[in-house]
């Protein structure tokens, strides 16, 4: 099977994250979309807001109804610093004849070298690179320079050959967790039993 890694806080889950998973599970002929969501990203000093429980049972409500869509909790299991190379380790261990495509924007491509072992994660999954329009952003050719420090020629051939190039999504878990705190709707930002259960269980309430 050719599935998709997709990481992230999901702190909440919204239908920017949704609406991205269905498009690379589409355009990149892949039969899963694995969500793992972080319990502590290297890279961010701030942990999610909401706890790692809240965080699934969200992610549940919203894929509930989706073949293809499934949720791996293997790094909140660690409970520990989510280092992308140990999860990938596991995943490959676990399912040896799996394809396994790390789900990455164009712009994270200039933090790779921060990465813990970049070399490894190239070894162990290709990396299923979202382009999404930007004014901002880095160029594609910034990017897969960075990438020469750590990819053999046939390991970039391989990720340009299938880049997704995204619509721009208006969503944000940030905007979400603001329009909670101060008494605002998150209506159409996330799905209804997402957004039922924030209500309900009282999260991001200043």
């Amino acid at each position: 099977m050719n599935i998709g890694v997709f990481g992230g806080s999901f702190d909440p889950v919204h239908y920017g994250h949704l609406l991205l998973a269905q498009q690379c599970l589409e355009s990149s002929s892949l039969d899963r979309v694995l969500f793992v969501p972080v319990a502590h990203s290297p890279l961010r000093p701030r942990s999610p807001i909401a706890d790692a429980k809240a965080r699934v049972e969200m992610l549940q409500l919203a894929i509930a109804d989706h073949p293809g869509f499934a949720i791996s909790t293997i790094e909140l299991e660690r409970g520990e610093i989510s280092y992308t190379v140990d999860t990938l380790r596991a995943l490959k261990q676990g399912a040896p004849n799996d394809t396994f495509f790390l789900q990455m924007g164009l712009d994270s491509l200039l933090d790779f070298p921060r990465w813990h072992q970049p070399q490894e994660i190239l070894s162990l999954a290709r990396l299923l690179v979202v382009n999404r329009p930007s004014t901002s952003g880095p160029t594609a050719a910034e990017a897969w320079q960075v990438l020469r420090g750590f990819a053999t020629d046939e390991q970039i051939d391989a990720i340009r050959s299938t880049i997704v190039d995204s619509q721009q999504f208006e969503f944000s878990s940030t905007d979400i967790r603001q329009r909670v705190s101060s008494g605002r709707s998150v209506r159409f930002r996330t799905p209804r039993a997402v957004e039922k259960y924030i209500e309900t269980q009282g999260l991001y309430r200043g």
